[in-house]
C-alpha cells in the first residue's frame, strides 16, 4: 500500500487553525508521494454544547499563545465573540463540521486537508458558525460542490453517522489532543508523527526516520 498520512483534528480547535500552514504544506509538497485522509475529533460533543460565554474567557488568553507560537492571526470577527459572549449566540459543538467533511470526502476525497483549513479559517479568521449550514455556503462554489445536493446530505442520517464513525476512529487511537498525525505504511502498523503544533521539518524528518525504518526492517 501506498503510505497514509492521517490528520487528527477538530474544526474548534484552535491548536489546529494555528497548524493549518504546516499541515497544508505537507499535503502540498507529499500528495503525489503519499494519501491523505482527514479524521473529525468530536473535540466538543453534542451532549458538551454550552454557550460560547463558557470557554471565552478561556481563549481570551490561550488565543494569543497560539498566534505567538505558530504565527496565525485570528480574526476580528471570530474575537467579537469571544470578548463580547454576553452578546454572541454561539453554541459551539464539533457535530456540523465532521457531517460537512464527510460529505465533503465523497465529492474531494484528495483534497480533505485544504478543506478541513478552510473550515479552521471560516471560524477563527472570519468568524462563520460552523453549527449554521450557511457557514459552508462558499466552500460549496469554491470545490464546484452542489449546494442543494451539499445542505440536503447535512442532515441526512447516513453521514452523521460517518461523522460519528470518524469519532470513534479517534477514540480507538487513543489521541487526547489535537492536533495528531500519524502516517500509515501498513494495515499494522501507524506511527504517530505529531501531536499539538509541530513544525514542517520536524514532521517530514519523522516521516524519513519511519520510511527508512520500513526500507530496513
Amino acid at each position: 500500500m501506498r503510505p497514509r498520512v492521517i490528520y487528527c483534528y477538530d474544526a474548534y480547535c484552535g491548536w489546529c487553525y494555528g497548524f493549518s500552514s504546516v499541515i497544508k504544506e505537507l499535503w502540498v509538497r507529499n500528495r503525489n508521494r503519499f494519501e491523505f485522509e482527514t479524521l473529525s475529533g468530536g473535540m466538543i460533543p453534542v451532549e458538551s454544547t454550552k454557550h460560547i460565554s463558557n470557554i471565552a474567557y478561556f481563549i481570551q488568553g490561550a488565543y494569543k499563545n497560539v498566534e505567538e507560537t505558530t504565527g496565525v492571526k485570528f480574526g476580528e470577527d471570530y474575537l467579537w465573540h469571544i470578548f463580547n459572549p454576553d452578546k454572541s449566540d454561539w453554541f459551539p459543538c464539533s457535530e456540523m463540521p465532521a457531517i460537512a467533511m464527510v460529505v465533503f470526502r465523497e465529492y474531494h476525497p484528495d483534497r480533505t486537508i485544504e478543506f478541513a483549513c478552510d473550515l479552521q479559517y471560516a471560524l477563527h479568521y472570519e468568524g462563520r458558525d460552523l453549527t449554521d449550514p450557511e457557514a459552508y455556503r462558499h466552500l460549496t462554489e469554491k470545490y464546484e460542490i452542489p449546494v442543494d445536493e451539499f445542505f440536503e446530505k447535512l442532515k441526512t442520517e447516513k453521514y452523521k453517522e460517518a461523522a460519528y464513525y470518524d469519532f470513534a476512529l479517534i477514540q480507538q487511537l487513543k489521541i487526547n489532543g489535537f492536533p495528531s498525525v500519524f502516517i500509515q505504511v501498513s494495515d499494522a502498523k501507524l506511527y504517530m508523527i505529531a501531536r499539538g503544533f509541530t513544525n514542517l521539518e520536524t514532521i517530514e524528518q519523522r516521516i524519513s526516520n519511519v520510511l527508512d525504518e520500513e526500507k530496513n526492517a
